[in-house]
């Protein structure tokens, strides 16, 4: 029998990046549909769960995607509510890959040394991955403050993650790269989540801060987010801290969005949100 993924995207388009990675996971076939809302999403789940015999409805799955994560949350949400017992099937949420790009950042960092206790901070933090960042180093035990360029914007991000998985998140207004350096002063661990091709902070903003441990950072498209490192770096030793680029992680990230998705085929009660996605990452490590 065929493993069908069907990827319910709240863009208008769903991601090309999503369909690729669902094939290499073992999909036989991934069925896109964009522009979904918990408004109109109930006849596509009706038939997930209405169609194959309950010994194999393992090989039907739900995949929620978009660059929005806020509005992937709500119809994660929203699919599981037209589930009841002996019709439901697996279901992976993965906006804009905030939960799995997240996930190895965290983990590698993780395995590089000790973020209970540290202070870590998550610039430009508000974007999906940086969100489950810091939610997933917070988790880990670490004193975790989320930047952003607007006080407003932070103090949002950090209430809804707050309100989601029960953590403490701090919210600081940074519009420059003076204001996150000032942000990372004492910072112990540093992750750089921001848009693509955007610094953040400069390589002498960093380099001589003694505080600094260890840093990781999500933007592969020059320039990087962080100034002096390299996008390949895997836990290299660069001015006495310990940098992941986001090759150097994204290896895992990719090969953590390919495990999820086979799990997701191994029966029909798979829930993959942030905490199932980072215990994951960690065993992979």
């Amino acid at each position: 029998m065929k493993k069908l993924l069907f990827q319910f995207d709240t863009d208008t388009h769903p991601s090309v990046f999503d369909t690729v990675v669902a094939y290499d996971g073992g999909a036989d076939h991934v069925i896109g549909h964009g522009g979904l809302t918990p408004e109109n999403v109930t006849p596509l789940v009706e038939g997930t769960i209405f169609t194959r015999a309950p010994k194999d409805k393992k090989n039907t799955a739900i995949f929620v995607g978009g660059s929005d994560m806020v509005a992937g949350q709500k119809l994660f949400t929203a699919v599981q509510k037209h589930f009841f017992p002996g019709f439901q099937v697996s279901v992976m949420l993965d906006s804009n890959g905030s939960n799995t790009t997240a996930a190895a950042g965290v983990a590698k960092l993780a395995a590089s040394g000790t973020l209970a206790g540290k202070k870590a901070v998550v610039l430009a933090g508000t974007a999906p991955v940086g969100q489950r960042a810091a939610v997933m180093l917070a988790q880990e035990g670490a004193d975790v403050s989320l930047t952003s360029r607007t006080m407003e914007r932070a103090v949002q991000a950090c209430n809804d993650m707050n309100a989601r998985f029960g953590v403490n998140l701090t919210p600081i207004e940074a519009d420059d790269n003076n204001a996150r350096a000032k942000a990372i002063e004492y910072a112990n661990i540093v992750f750089a989540t921001g848009a693509a091709g955007i610094e953040l902070i400069t390589a002498d903003q960093w380099q001589n801060n003694s505080h600094i441990e260890m840093m990781a950072d999500a933007n592969a498209t020059p320039p990087l987010g962080i100034g002096g490192i390299d996008m390949m770096d895997k836990g290299n030793e660069r001015n006495g801290k310990i940098i992941w680029g986001a090759i150097g992680f994204g290896t895992l990230k990719l090969a953590l969005h390919r495990a999820c998705i086979a799990k997701l085929f191994e029966d029909n009660k798979q829930v993959f949100d942030a905490e199932k996605i980072f215990a994951l990452a960690k065993e992979m490590a």
